[in-house]
């Protein structure tokens, strides 16, 4: 299966808001609230488990994607990820990848192939 690296570096198609929305799948949509409500220690509605990819322009984003800052940076550079950037990695960016090593490691991938 092809990735599609948003712009921190999560591969959109292996996120559960995206497999429930590309698959229809409400049980799926209780299982990633479930487990995000109790990650994040918020309560995160079911319903809203619905995503297409954090640079679709259809509209159907996760709540938190649709207010994301470091996608709203990504957009506003015309930028296919924060890889490309010449301020990697921003303040913005930092904490997210120390959550989240393995965006890290998608993101430094790029770069070292960009680099050459």
């Amino acid at each position: 299966m092809e990735r599609m690296i948003s712009y921190c570096g999560l591969d959109c198609r292996q996120c559960g808001a995206y497999i429930a929305t590309k698959t229809d799948d409400d049980d799926k949509r209780k299982e990633v609230a479930a487990m995000w409500s109790k990650m994040f220690q918020v309560e995160i509605d079911p319903k809203t488990i619905n995503c297409t990819g954090c640079q679709s322009d259809n509209g159907i984003l996760f709540s938190h994607c649709s207010v994301c800052d470091i996608r709203k940076c990504g957009m506003g550079k015309d930028m296919e990820n924060c890889a490309h950037c010449g301020d990697y990695a921003c303040d913005k960016l930092k904490p997210m990848l120390d959550m989240l090593p393995h965006a890290k490691k998608s993101l430094e991938k790029i770069r070292s192939q960009i680099q050459g």
